[in-house]
């Protein structure tokens, strides 16, 4: 389940509102078990099919951002509530609480940016201008009036908004300081009323219908068709797995430096500022960047080198909000300690942060290379009519219409983007419970 929750964020957004379509369309499974019920079908084309796919793009996001919260409380916080015979409500009151005020805000600001610059969402399933976002009406005000004034109005509008989510998420969030631990792997005492358990199967058991039929669907419509899926594809793939490789690694070598300086530092504007960076979307920056270059040097040559950088940047905001909690909570329990030993730079790097942040760093790892796979940004702006990444490649027969290739390309993509994401994930969890 926790890898599952990769899979809807790490989607490129036309893949997955098929998905959503399968399902919840007037064609779909969900529309059709009400009609055979004799109750109208639903709409997922409106203001709430944006809303829906929405959130099946970033409950994945947000619960594995809380859940690194609340894998770093100690075990031996648990241990001792249960031997003072503490109830779920005294759990949460003073341990659960305290652990998200100090992860929700951040993953507020993440989620909040991306639903305000989302794009595609918004154009498949709007339904007309009562869905319009601030991204479609940019989007209107450049391609149909070509009113460059309004557009870059509209376009500081919403910058100005999402630099002030981040800002006041930033004064909301408060410290844990739950103390330091042992590694233990955590026992929930508290967790063992059938009642507390039937509630937990509901709850998980929804979350996984709700992610997993749209991704079943995708499946099936795919698998049919890779015996016969042309080299090309399998090419892009390749490409595509180098780029995200490129893209994981310049996002970890971006974001430990800039979660030091906002952590040892207390620079937590740097951590603001590099937040707002999906304030922009890869679109938009690819564009400025195809302006700026074009002139000097051909862009086919370089198109997976600046899709990586730009990927990495997009990604950078998700790799912080895993990182900065993880490594402010070390630095209070241990930097004092570190300090009085003489541990400073690369001594600190080896033998204090990175065995401690194994888990943040894994996911970090995973979510940017998998984010990096999917992506159809900036490689349309820069790749040249043979190359390119494999979202352009499905991208490219979506728009020729070979729609059973283009089902077997989206499968592969899902298929890699999971593979990624899990590689690097687990590599950060292994042997975490020792």
């Amino acid at each position: 389940m926790v890898t599952l929750l990769g899979a809807p964020f790490i989607l490129p957004v036309i893949v997955a509102v098929l998905g959503l379509i399968s399902v919840f369309g007037r064609g779909g499974i969900v529309s059709q078990a009400l009609i055979w019920a004799g109750l109208e079908p639903v709409s997922i084309y409106g203001a709430q099919g944006v809303v829906l796919a929405h959130v099946f793009f970033n409950l994945p996001l947000a619960t594995r951002l809380i859940l690194q919260g609340w894998l770093a409380i100690p075990a031996e916080r648990f241990r001792l509530a249960a031997a003072l015979g503490f109830g779920p409500g005294d759990i949460s009151r003073t341990l659960e609480r305290p652990m998200l005020r100090e992860v929700v805000p951040g993953a507020f600001v993440v989620i909040f940016i991306l639903c305000l610059t989302s794009f595609a969402v918004a154009l498949a399933l709007g339904g007309g201008p009562r869905a319009t976002t601030i991204e479609l009406a940019i989007y209107q005000a450049f391609r149909f009036e070509f009113d460059l004034g309004k557009a870059a109005l509209l376009g500081l509008v919403q910058v100005v908004l999402a630099g002030t989510a981040a800002v006041v998420a930033l004064r909301l969030t408060l410290p844990a300081e739950l103390g330091p631990g042992f590694d233990r792997a955590v026992t929930r005492w508290d967790a063992g009323a059938p009642g507390l358990k039937v509630q937990d199967a509901l709850w998980i058991g929804l979350a996984t219908l709700f992610l997993a039929l749209p991704l079943a669907m995708i499946a099936l419509d795919g698998a049919a068709a890779l015996a016969s899926l042309p080299v090309s594809v399998w090419v892009a793939t390749l490409r595509s797995v180098a780029v995200a490789l490129v893209s994981m690694c310049l996002t970890l070598a971006l974001a430990v430096p800039i979660a030091v300086l906002a952590v040892r530092r207390r620079a937590r504007i740097v951590e603001v500022l590099a937040t707002l960076t999906i304030a922009a979307s890869p679109l938009v920056v690819g564009t400025g960047l195809f302006i700026l270059l074009f002139p000097v040097v051909d862009p086919g040559r370089i198109a997976l080198g600046v899709t990586a950088l730009v990927n990495a940047a997009m990604a950078l905001p998700f790799a912080l909000r895993a990182i900065v909690p993880a490594l402010t909570a070390v630095e209070a329990d241990y930097g004092r300690l570190a300090d009085g030993l003489g541990m400073a730079g690369r001594t600190r790097l080896t033998r204090l942060w990175l065995p401690r942040l194994r888990r943040p760093l894994g996911f970090a790892a995973g979510l940017a290379a998998a984010l990096s796979m999917g992506d159809l940004g900036v490689i349309t702006m820069f790749a040249s009519p043979e190359g390119g990444t494999l979202p352009l490649a499905l991208y490219r027969l979506m728009a020729a219409y070979r729609m059973d290739d283009a089902a077997g390309a989206a499968l592969i993509l899902l298929a890699v983007s999971l593979a990624l994401f899990w590689v690097f994930d687990r590599g950060g969890r292994i042997d975490a419970e020792a």
